[in-house]
């Protein structure tokens, strides 16, 4: 849709958004102070969003302003620009406040415009700028590390030996009060879905400290073996964050099992890790329905299970013979309740948690967490979204992937309290939650925004507490953040970019830079990044261009082995070296523009050649997302003719509701090779559209691009799935 530049917009253009004649004529007057009294687009843009744009106003409003503001700007405009007051009053600007001209010299001038070169600093110093962050974040050690890196210059763990000689606990880490809170701080706010109206429930952190204790003590009661694998497959909910903590307290190994798996995949992951135990829930309450958890358990021929009821203080069902309830695990260790278990403190290196990768296509890669990977989620969360004491944090995940346990130690070690809904995130519940339980930090995947916009799920909710977003899971849509933004008053979101074997991002935002929509502005903290050329050699820095992305090899937290594959070979052999040093692999897809921002393409091997030029799924499908209305979402697939030669292009479109399946696809196709031709590139031609109920996702929320080829390529190119 072609947008009027503002100075073109009249006051018969707003009411045919649906604004009332007052209200356009005052929008408009506003509209002219403000182009009258800005001197760039960039600051336009920022007194538009303060002064005239709040949630109740349609969006059709804020894409013509949004749009209109930056009609001639160019690539990467900037939605959310930083308040130099503001941006000295993060986490990162205060450091830099004290220490900025000690860390950078004469090139320090202030937070906002020297985080780059910060951030640069936290790579070629890693001994500095990690103990800065650890003593920031008041990490307790039972013993001190010897420094921060011993480079593994010969061996084969290309990453080096982080923390060498130091002992900690995680969970203890957690539990810590003195530094940033007290005893009496709220460290959880909850609520379960069917309560919405009451008020939200809290813990303190003496609460939640005594409880943990007491499950750990009934851990211990068990008579496990030393550092046993104990899995975990329930909803993130208050008991759930408990025993999570209690096993790490007690130094066995969380291992991690998502509540929507099958019996067939939990014993995947059981057998795997040679799990001694497993905490489960008896069923899974959504709505009216209730969904079996610990039948698929036992189907699943597990170990030992402690059963949790969903409801009351009873199980639902009958137990196996050796089996234990949540009380009875409990009332194990009843003599010892407000009793303190002493943290088992551990070699920094020794495993805390078994997650898993999505498994699509074969085994899942099972991938330990150190007592290296929360302090990294940490430091994350206290650098890139600035989570303070104060802070509510709330992210719609599971302990079954890693921003389950993210969230954990992102918000306690940060003396910041956790939200939990215990429910689905998708309708207007959960976003009451966020508005009763005060919500500062929401994190989202962009599918949850795309739901949120479409059925309207937040209108009417309060989100104005609400100080940043963080977006990670898949790659976001425009139109989409700009919604999502507009329904804080233009908070911004900041991008999150790793993996289960980073234990955080590898790249992502910071509140001391502009931010623009789906983009990321920043390496990460102590990351360098490497965009590979046709050579699959590192393209010049600071070069725009797209390629395949490759990592520095020395990330704090990041993996160093697999339980069941070889991790040099996966993650470096076959792989680039600069300057002497073998780059490790990542394989998503890159893209830096002239502006110095990144966007995510997708997974390299998501890409397809046509005509000789390689081009990423997830850049077709931006353009095809904004076609037309009627469509809610579309993989883009390059799909190979039976007779073989070049690869045709496909879109799978998933229409917004089953009715609009019937759309003219001939007409549809037309409009999608317009806009792609305009936008992309002149040469490439969409070849045929088909149409599908919804497209294939991991457990992840990642669209398996690679299933939809192999159903294209056996079936033929049919209008329909």
């Amino acid at each position: 849709m072609a947008y009027k530049s503002l100075n073109s917009i009249t006051k018969s253009d707003i009411e045919a958004l649906g604004i009332s004649g007052d209200v356009s004529e005052k929008l408009l007057r506003d509209l002219e102070d403000i182009i009258h009294g800005s001197s760039t687009p960039p600051e336009t843009w920022i007194q538009i969003s303060r002064r005239i744009l709040h949630p109740n106003l349609p969006f059709s409003v804020h894409q013509m302003m949004y749009y209109g503001c930056y009609k001639d700007f160019g690539p990467d405009p900037p939605a959310w620009i930083p308040d130099p007051k503001v941006a000295s009053l993060t986490n990162v600007g205060k450091l830099l406040e004290k220490r900025g001209k000690e860390f950078l010299g004469g090139n320090y001038k202030n937070p906002f415009s020297s985080f780059s070169s910060f951030q640069e600093f936290s790579v070629s110093n890693p001994e500095v700028y990690w103990k800065t962050v650890l003593d920031e974040l008041n990490i307790l050690f039972s013993v001190p590390p010897k420094c921060i890196l011993e480079k593994d210059t010969f061996g084969d763990n290309p990453g080096g030996n982080w923390l060498p000689g130091a002992y900690l606990n995680p969970a203890r880490n957690c539990l810590a009060n003195g530094f940033k809170r007290r005893l009496d701080d709220i460290v959880i706010r909850w609520r379960d879905e069917g309560s919405d109206d009451l008020p939200v429930n809290t813990m303190t952190l003496l609460e939640l400290r005594s409880q943990v204790w007491l499950a750990a003590h009934a851990l211990s009661a068990l008579d496990l073996e030393e550092e046993s694998a104990i899995a975990v497959d329930m909803p993130m909910n208050v008991e759930s964050v408990i025993i999570y903590l209690a096993i790490v307290l007690a130094g066995h190994v969380v291992v991690s099992i998502a509540d929507s798996f099958s019996p067939r995949e939990i014993s995947t992951r059981l057998k795997i890790s040679k799990a001694k135990a497993i905490f489960t829930q008896d069923v899974i309450i959504r709505g009216d329905k209730s969904i079996p958890l610990y039948r698929r358990v036992v189907d699943a021929e597990a170990p030992l299970a402690i059963v949790v009821p969903a409801r009351g203080s009873s199980c639902r069902m009958k137990l196996r013979e050796k089996d234990l309830s949540w009380n009875k695990f409990l009332g194990n260790a009843r003599n010892l309740r407000g009793v303190e278990y002493v943290a088992v403190e551990k070699p920094a290196g020794a495993y805390t948690n078994i997650l898993f990768s999505s498994g699509t296509t074969g085994e899942p890669k099972a991938i330990p967490w150190t007592n290296i990977s929360p302090l990294k989620s940490a430091a994350d969360a206290w650098c890139h979204l600035d989570v303070q004491q104060g802070d509510v944090v709330a992210w719609p995940t599971n302990l079954g992937w890693m921003m389950g346990p993210w969230l954990v130690y992102a918000s306690l070690i940060n003396g910041a309290c956790m939200g939990l809904y215990n429910g689905s995130p998708l309708g207007p519940t959960f976003a009451k939650f966020v508005q009763d339980a005060e919500v500062s930090v929401l994190g989202v995947i962009p599918s949850i925004v795309r739901t949120w916009q479409n059925s309207n799920s937040t209108s009417g909710y309060d989100w104005s507490r609400i100080r940043c977003f963080g977006s990670t899971g898949e790659a976001s849509n425009i139109d989409e953040y700009l919604w999502l933004m507009g329904r804080a008053h233009y908070k911004p979101v900041i991008e999150y970019c790793g993996g289960t074997e980073i234990g955080g991002s590898f790249i992502s935002g910071s509140l001391l830079q502009p931010q623009s929509l789906a983009a990321f502005s920043t390496a990460a903290m102590g990351c360098k990044l490497f965009i590979l050329g046709e050579d699959s050699n590192p393209i010049p820095p600071y070069a725009a261009g797209v390629g395949e992305l490759a990592l520095c090899p020395y990330m704090f937290g990041a993996s160093s082995t697999l339980l069941n594959g070889n991790h040099f070979k996966v993650y470096f052999q076959g792989m680039p070296t600069f300057q002497g040093q073998i780059l490790r692999r990542h394989g998503d897809l890159f893209e830096r523009t002239s502006k110095g921002y990144y966007r995510a393409h997708g997974r390299a091997d998501d890409t397809m050649n046509l005509g000789g030029i390689k081009v990423g799924s997830i850049e077709i499908e931006r353009v095809c997302n904004s076609v037309d209305d009627s469509v809610l979402e579309t993989a883009a697939i390059g799909v190979p003719p039976p007779s073989g030669g070049p690869e045709q292009l496909v879109i799978a479109v998933v229409f917004k509701s089953p009715e609009l399946s019937n759309h003219d696809l001939n007409l549809l196709k037309k409009s999608f090779n317009s806009e792609i031709q305009k936008k992309l590139n002149p040469l490439f031609k969409v070849s045929s559209v088909v149409t599908l109920l919804s497209l294939p996702r991991t457990a992840t929320n990642k669209v398996m691009r690679r299933v939809l080829r192999q159903q294209l390529t056996q079936t033929g190119l049919n209008s329909k799935l």
